[in-house]
């Protein structure tokens, strides 16, 4: 795929409260604890959410990470879209996907919301499913349900990968940022066992 405009609002998706933190289906507000976004500076509260302007590179950024529960996220991204005046195309939401394996990462522009509430929840708000995704895989469970899995925290064994993960995926999204954004097919950032 050809090299696009840069996404300018990058929306990380999560759900609040303690009972959440650390699961699955908060991949992409981890993201934020890691370098360069955690020294993110003058986070405001607007939009149903937690924003603030990110620069590096000569690239400025917003970030947004919605405080409304995952189901809802939409409501949230509609609203800073609208205050920013900002397309589909130029926002770049970065989630939890179980279609993918752990480890693997990957963006894309458009597709399926593999079931994805939060996905749905922007698709239904901006009426359209054209928006880029910063998959993060957390793959689906052998045996048990599929709520259960995103919802539940990352084995002990995963927890002791998990942080090369998310700094290898920073720095996927960076490099698009600074180089022009286009998908980036699945990739595994774990070796082979």
């Amino acid at each position: 795929m050809a090299a696009n405009e840069n996404p300018k609002l990058l929306v990380f998706l999560g759900n609040t409260g303690a009972r959440y933190a650390r699961t699955r289906h908060n991949a992409g507000w981890m993201l934020l604890d890691r370098e360069p976004f955690c020294d993110a500076g003058n986070w405001q509260q607007k939009f149903k959410a937690a924003w603030t302007k990110f620069a590096f590179s000569g690239i400025s950024v917003l970030l947004l990470k919605p405080q409304t529960m995952m189901n809802l996220s939409g409501e949230s991204v509609q609203t800073a879209m609208r205050f920013f005046r900002y397309a589909p195309d130029e926002v770049l939401v970065a989630h939890d996907d179980v279609e993918l394996a752990f480890g693997r990462v990957g963006i894309r522009m458009g597709g399926g919301l593999a079931g994805h509430n939060g996905l749905r929840s922007i698709a239904n708000s901006l009426s359209t499913r054209d928006f880029w995704r910063l998959r993060i895989g957390v793959g689906r469970p052998g045996r048990g349900d599929l709520h259960d899995h995103v919802l539940g925290r990352f084995s002990p064994e995963e927890e002791t990968v998990l942080p090369r993960i998310l700094d290898e995926t920073v720095a996927i999204l960076m490099d698009g940022l600074r180089s022009g954004f286009v998908e980036v097919p699945s990739t595994n950032i774990l070796p082979p066992s």
